[in-house]
């Protein structure tokens, strides 16, 4: 069997997964697709957040030479305009997240060039997030999906991180249908279809989960 290559995944790859070509597994892929469908929502989220002012947690009310920022510069730095091209930083003056939008053309240029396909009609980072997720299937074969989803990763969290966005995992009362395994370590995550198992990492289909609690009462 083939691992997937994705970060932080040891989920050996499927029959089926194999056969397509692909190099990581369909709960990673998943995952990424979540992630781009988060991002027309979460887009919201950060421009409204994007108008209240910058706290530095200083609450002393003494003068100061500067007046306050109007706006947080951390959620303007994520939603605001991304350079065209590579960014030369010989000073090391550039930080924080780069800008949502610089990641997704990023990504979606390299899509283009490989398929040969045009530029989207529409390029705002919700509608190439779209579009990514639409060729996630074939993306899923190639060579550098591994770092996409690790950078697809990192943005959401950014993400949440100004926008505040909960996402819940809870426990699953049922050993892990892996045999050499078998522990009470199954989670379900908000935004997540497969349950997954934190102990071997393998996961699961609601589907394969009743398949394996049946074969358990029938045995």
């Amino acid at each position: 069997m083939t691992a997937c290559i994705a970060p932080h995944c040891s989920r050996d790859l499927r029959s089926h997964e194999e056969a397509a070509g692909q190099l990581v597994c369909d709960p990673c892929v998943h995952r990424m697709r979540a992630h781009l469908a988060a991002i027309p929502a979460a887009l919201i989220v950060l421009r409204d957040g994007s108008l209240h002012r910058e706290r530095t947690g200083d609450t002393s009310r003494t003068g100061t030479r500067e007046a306050p920022l109007p706006c947080r510069m951390d959620t303007l730095n994520l939603i605001g305009p991304a350079a065209h091209g590579t960014v030369h930083d010989p000073h090391g003056d550039q930080t924080g997240q780069r800008p949502l939008a610089g990641v997704l053309a990023d990504w979606t240029r390299l899509v283009c060039e490989e398929r040969h396909l045009p530029w989207p009609h529409r390029h705002r980072p919700e509608d190439l997030a779209g579009f990514l997720a639409s060729h996630l299937g074939w993306a899923s074969t190639q060579g550098w999906i591994s770092e996409f989803a690790d950078e697809l990763g990192s943005l959401m969290r950014q993400v949440r991180g100004i926008a505040r966005v909960e996402i819940r995992t809870r426990a699953i009362s049922r050993p892990c249908p892996n045999s050499e395994c078998g522990l009470l370590s199954l989670t379900r995550t908000d935004w997540d279809q497969y349950v997954r198992c934190s102990n071997c990492g393998n996961a699961y289909t609601d589907t394969e989960l009743n398949a394996d609690a049946i074969d358990r009462a029938a045995a």
